[in-house]
């Protein structure tokens, strides 16, 4: 019980002490870049994750030297 309060209480203090109106202001050197449209959003942390995933199995598949059961 006094685990779960400790955690409970950091968590609240580290939400409290953390200020997310800070995002807001500009710090000198930002040059933040054009954003991301929905279709490249998707396809940066959908697709490509996706696919690479699938080729990284695809090779493993391929090259296992591993003798296969009859």
């Amino acid at each position: 019980m006094r685990a779960g309060a400790v955690a409970a209480g950091t968590t609240l203090m580290m939400l409290l002490m953390s200020s997310p109106a800070l995002a807001l202001t500009r710090d000198d050197g930002d040059d933040p870049g054009s954003g991301l449209s929905v279709i490249d959003t998707v396809g940066l942390y959908v697709v490509a994750p996706i696919v690479l995933f699938a080729v990284i199995a695809g090779l493993v598949m391929v090259l296992d030297k591993s003798k296969k059961q009859v």
